[in-house]
């Protein structure tokens, strides 16, 4: 029964991510995020319908109100298992998101609130994102992704995405990191890269990686 409410848990909390940049999901994408295969997926889409936890249609898949609060009550427990492992135990950014995602499913409400009141009721994640509150509200800034930026502009980093180890070890590298302010100095022609300055100092940034930084 645990195993049936974790991945139900799990699949929930990809859909509410995975929404925010695709609504509804497509399938395809929610195998590719899980890592999974499609016919994996679509049973078990076919199974949160059921519960009233989500909505299929032929354009995809999105969460009902039911399905988001239970999502939320997820990213909460996520979110700060992540804060407890950097803020209390010492993880690096790139380390937490596997160990926060054992964590999740295992934390009893008093727990969280335990968690929560010691770490000070932290508002963000260490990678910038929102946790929600315990009544499931969240403060959403309006960002955009670096990439986004043209020649010139300036943003301040307020999330990056969290799931790529690789990627947090090298933006931690070059001090790319939440409430930091980085400036686009030269976009390359035909899909190039993005010269951007973060304190003094010049990286060439990819589109790719651009993009999955979020600023304001």
């Amino acid at each position: 029964m645990e195993a049936d409410n974790s991945r139900t848990e799990e699949y929930l909390e990809s859909i509410y991510k995975l929404q925010q940049e695709q609504h509804p999901v497509s399938t395809s994408r929610l195998a590719e995020h899980l890592k999974l295969s499609a016919p994996s997926v679509s049973e078990m889409v076919k199974k949160l319908t059921g519960k009233g936890l989500v909505f299929h249609s032929e354009k995809g898949v999105c969460l009902t109100d039911d399905g988001k609060s239970l999502a939320k009550k997820v990213i909460r427990r996520h979110r700060l298992s992540e804060r407890l492992l950097t803020d209390i135990l010492g993880y690096k950014w790139d380390e937490v998101h596997d160990e926060a995602c054992k964590l999740e499913h295992a934390i009893s409400p008093e727990m969280e609130d335990r968690i929560a009141e010691s770490l000070g009721n932290p508002k963000t994640c260490p990678h910038g994102h929102p946790i929600p509150d315990k009544e499931g509200n969240l403060v959403k800034e309006k960002v955009k992704p670096l990439s986004e930026l043209k020649a010139r502009e300036k943003g301040i980093i307020v999330n990056v995405f969290e799931e790529d180890p690789n990627m947090l070890k090298y933006l931690a590298s070059l001090g790319m990191l939440p409430d930091v302010c980085v400036k686009v100095e030269e976009i390359a022609p035909f899909g190039g890269p993005l010269i951007v300055c973060v304190a003094g100092s010049r990286y060439a940034l990819g589109r790719e990686v651009a993009s999955k930084i979020k600023v304001k």
